[in-house]
């Protein structure tokens, strides 16, 4: 996003006039309009910095903590950021707290403390602080610090506080006034109105990401097409075992021994392509979700800070999240249909390509709400697609007590079971049955259980996002 909108999604839900004419406030007292259309990361290190002081004032807070903000800057920046500080201290009625190692500029601030190695070594006016450490210039500050052990200036400091308190009271010139709250502080947003900002503003990011839009079209358009390359033309017809009275015993051996060939190819063939559908949707339900929330934990936590619902913030993301779903399972559903010819209810088939596909993209959500880092929780989306395959019992059976002990948890049994249900009426129902070794399940239960996957997964996704996880 660029500078403007930046500051406009930090905003408080408002009318749009007002919340846009905030933002041109906000530029203006920092001196940043004319990078208002300008993409954040062209911007040089002080205007970044510009940029994150107005991000935070968006929400008019009553005490601003900064901490090293000006580490890093060249002097003139540095020198412009302390200033805009100062100039921030002045109005609102706000307190300005900062945290630094730089000596520039002291004179700027109401009262300066210094804590040497945790010992409080100094806390009045900066106009006192070069006399009382016995230096020429603040320079010399650190050096001097230096020549004694912190619990020695502790002492010191507790010695001499109440004189040089009272040495401040004579030189005061500006009395000090109490914080006073703003009366024009907007409330904070509904839930409903953090979904809907939060849903634009992932919507937006996402049709500005170039590579991601390419990725998932290259996913959508890919994959099916790496079904249908098993049955390009066609599925395979099913002979008919001839029963004719003339046939001879060997011809009769033969034609049996070719049916159960072919039944075996026909069968393996239909079960793999539905399984291949459901392992290919349930990679890119991985892809999808496995790095949404920890990729941007860091400004989620912020966020959540100043008031943002973590329910709200789920619920934008499986609303987003549900797009890329849509488009994945009914694309793959009707070409793989329409170019395979592929038998039974279409309709039931894409509800289970659609559930499939959002039960483990609410699963990998749920793993990145509760990793620290993107690179681990893909790493473990991944890991729980690879072992759908093996575990959904498809391919080979697994013995029946640990078959029946892991099957609840694995997404892709279900689809592909309850996909193979809707060829009943069928001959290749039959001929699937007996090919597969693992038993398959009623459609009304593959339905419910891949219902349950959403909802277990979206619920620890809530609760990974209201635990509290800095990255």
């Amino acid at each position: 996003m660029n500078v403007f909108e930046n500051l406009l999604f930090g905003v408080p839900a408002g009318p749009r006039a007002e919340r846009r004419a905030r933002v041109a406030q906000g530029l203006r007292d920092l001196d940043m309009e004319p990078f208002a259309s300008a993409d954040p990361a062209t911007l040089s290190g002080g205007q970044r910095r510009r940029l994150a002081l107005a991000i935070e004032l968006s929400s008019k807070p009553e005490i601003l903590l900064c901490d090293e903000v000006t580490s890093g800057l060249d002097p003139q920046s540095e020198d412009d950021i302390v200033k805009l500080l100062h100039k921030l201290s002045r109005s609102g009625n706000r307190l300005v707290l900062t945290v630094t190692h730089s000596l520039q500029n002291l004179e700027l601030y109401d009262s300066v403390t210094v804590l040497d190695r945790g010992a409080l070594a100094y806390q009045g006016p900066p106009q006192f602080l070069a006399h009382y450490f016995g230096v020429d210039t603040p320079d010399q500050l650190y050096a001097r610090l230096a020549l004694r052990e912190p619990a020695d200036w502790a002492a010191s400091w507790t010695k001499h506080r109440n004189a040089l308190a009272e040495a401040s009271k004579t030189n005061e010139t500006t009395p000090t006034e109490p914080i006073k709250p703003e009366t024009d502080s907007a409330p904070s947003p509904s839930p409903l109105s953090q979904f809907a900002t939060l849903l634009h503003r992932r919507l937006l990011v996402f049709s500005r990401s170039g590579p991601q839009i390419l990725l998932q079209a290259g996913l959508v358009i890919g994959f099916p097409l790496l079904v249908a390359i098993f049955a390009w033309n066609g599925l395979p017809a099913v002979k008919s075992l001839s029963m004719g009275l003339d046939l001879d015993l060997v011809r009769q051996m033969n034609e049996a021994r070719e049916f159960l060939i072919q039944s075996s190819k026909v069968g393996s063939l239909v079960s793999g392509i539905v399984m291949f559908q459901v392992i290919l949707l349930t990679l890119m339900g991985a892809n999808n979700s496995g790095r949404e929330i920890a990729s941007e934990r860091t400004i989620f936590e912020l966020e959540k800070l100043a008031g943002l619902s973590p329910l709200a913030y789920v619920a934008s993301k499986a609303a987003f999240l549900s797009l890329l779903v849509a488009a994945q399972s009914l694309w793959m559903g009707l070409f793989v249909h329409h170019v395979c010819g592929f038998p039974g209810d279409l309709g039931a088939q894409l509800a289970m390509l659609l559930l499939v596909n959002a039960a483990m993209t609410s699963i990998c959500l749920a793993v990145s709400s509760l990793l620290s880092s993107p690179e681990q929780s893909s790493l473990v989306s991944i890991y729980i697609v690879g072992f759908q395959l093996p575990l959904s019992g498809a391919v080979l059976a697994l013995p029946e007590l640990l078959g029946t002990a892991v099957r609840p948890f694995v997404s892709a049994y279900w689809s592909w079971s309850g996909i193979l249900q809707t060829l009943r009426g069928e001959r290749y129902y039959d001929i699937v049955q007996t090919v597969v070794q693992s038993p398959l399940s009623p459609a009304p239960l593959c339905i419910l259980v891949l219902i349950i996957h959403i909802a277990a997964g979206l619920l620890i996704a809530w609760a990974g996002c209201e635990r509290r996880q800095l990255g």
